[in-house]
């Protein structure tokens, strides 16, 4: 998959408000913050399970209920639609286990 040009980039983050992109435009990055420890983790664990699913993995961390999401293509040295569809999926699964806007 070919990475997008920097130009193209607010167009494509344009649809994902809440997710910032790093200095040198390779990964873009979104805090999540959820009720507790077994909503955070709920949300990884759906994350996991597609990402595993797309051969798609995140960078992440997580800190009770709080979980930071990275996504960048390795392989094609930046951001593709691998990661603009991931960042969509979560952003619509956070919903579901209750993040809270940050």
């Amino acid at each position: 998959m070919k990475k997008f040009d920097p130009a193209a980039l607010p167009e494509k983050l344009a649809a994902l408000p809440a997710w910032t992109a790093d200095a040198d435009q390779l990964s873009i990055t979104r805090h999540f913050v959820f009720a507790g420890f077994v909503e955070a983790f709920a949300f990884m664990s759906a994350v996991a399970i597609t990402a595993e699913k797309r051969d798609h993995h995140p960078e992440w961390s997580n800190v009770y209920n709080k979980v930071r999401v990275t996504w960048t293509t390795h392989d094609a040295g930046g951001l593709t639609q691998k990661d603009i569809d991931m960042a969509q999926f979560c952003d619509t699964i956070a919903q579901r286990f209750g993040h809270a806007p940050v």
